[in-house]
């Protein structure tokens, strides 16, 4: 057998030590990254700036190709680095409006309720969570409130709406995180003669930050008076899109219904064909494993919330029998051995994603690399 300088235990003390240093050195950037949430806090700087961010990678991708160690690896490393650094920031945040003197949440103890009134805290907002049993008292608990954000399920939404703008002043900005949003604002724009703002969260309440989550806002009625709430999801880190309501529903159709629905044939599907599942997950490559995982995740989470997503929107309905069809037509031609077709299909839907799907490769890859590292 080929000797080598040091003896294998040697090697792998060496190796050791120098993990043992990575622990030391990422301890003391986690010190120096506290201190800059702590300096953006009173400043007001957003916990997330792309640019920096986009540099400081770059920076370091030179050095390790530099030296020899792989660019991608540099990068890999620091995105997850980076990931826990802007945990280290998520403690306390600049107040974007101090002249706020109380904020009401209705639904405030459920899950995406609790985010809200978490953050809308640690930026030093007075917060009341206002809940079913509260309603008694809600003339008192509205009273000079100055924004009520409105984080109940879909289908109680627009009866909230018409329960609570009685008791709300006029200057107060109303605004709710509905995954619809045509008619919540609608209802909201109807029964408030306030400020209006419509929120769509694009994140689950299993989130540990806002940092790179997506917030779409709807304007309803005065944005200047609302502005300042925009600007506060900003400096959580948060990720805004501007979009009008019609807009919104629309490409939610594609993003939630048409992906959930089919998540949810796809796991009946299973269900009902009973094949092992564990020896699905041990046989399948990082991309089958996945893509079970979203269909699998879909069924770990409340069925109530997936309902009203998938029947909230009667206008899907239309989109969802075209998928139908869509699917027969292509199951048509498996069943007349029509490869040519297929091909000639394949290159079509090819070019209409365009550069796209060179991108979506290039970031998938990325994904299955982690699904291979989590193999257990």
């Amino acid at each position: 057998m080929p000797t080598t300088p040091k003896g294998l235990d040697e090697l792998r003390q060496e190796i050791d030590k120098l993990d043992s240093q990575l622990v030391d050195i990422l301890a003391k950037r986690a010190a120096l990254t506290t201190q800059v949430g702590e300096f953006k806090s009173r400043t007001g700087m957003p916990i997330y700036v792309p640019s920096r961010e986009a540099e400081l990678i770059e920076k370091r991708r030179n050095e390790a190709q530099n030296k020899g160690v792989s660019p991608a690896l540099m990068e890999d490393l620091l995105r997850r680095i980076m990931r826990e650094s802007y945990q280290t920031q998520n403690n306390q945040y600049l107040c974007i409006n101090k002249f706020v003197k109380k904020i009401v949440v209705v639904g405030g103890a459920g899950a995406l309720g609790r985010i809200f009134v978490n953050m809308l805290q640690k930026s030093g907002y007075p917060v009341t969570v206002m809940e079913q049993g509260d309603w008694s008292n809600a003339k008192a608990i509205l009273k000079d409130c100055d924004l009520a954000l409105i984080a109940v399920p879909i289908k109680l939404t627009e009866q909230i709406i018409a329960q609570l703008c009685p008791y709300l002043p006029s200057h107060c900005v109303l605004a709710d995180v509905t995954s619809t949003k045509q008619k919540p604002l609608d209802a909201m724009l109807q029964n408030h003669i306030g400020p209006v703002v419509g929120l769509h969260p694009m994140f689950g309440p299993d989130v540990q930050s806002l940092v790179k989550q997506v917030v779409v806002v709807c304007d309803g009625r005065a944005p200047d008076s609302y502005q300042w709430l925009v600007e506060q999801i900003r400096v959580w880190g948060a990720i805004t899109h501007a979009s009008t309501a019609k807009e919104h529903d629309d490409a939610m159709a594609f993003i939630q219904v048409m992906r959930h629905f089919s998540s949810f044939v796809y796991g009946a599907h299973l269900a009902g064909e009973n094949p092992q599942l564990d020896q699905l997950v041990a046989f399948s490559s990082p991309i089958y494993r996945l893509e079970l995982a979203m269909v699998g995740r879909l069924f770990a989470q409340d069925p109530e919330l997936y309902a009203d997503i998938i029947f909230n929107n009667a206008e899907s309905i239309g989109l969802l029998k075209r998928f139908r069809d869509r699917f027969d037509a292509a199951l048509q031609l498996l069943d007349e051995g029509n490869k040519g077709e297929f091909v000639k299909q394949f290159f079509a839907i090819g070019n209409w994603f365009g550069p796209y799907a060179k991108q979506c490769l290039v970031s998938s890859k990325k994904l299955l690399l982690k699904a291979d590292d989590d193999r257990v």
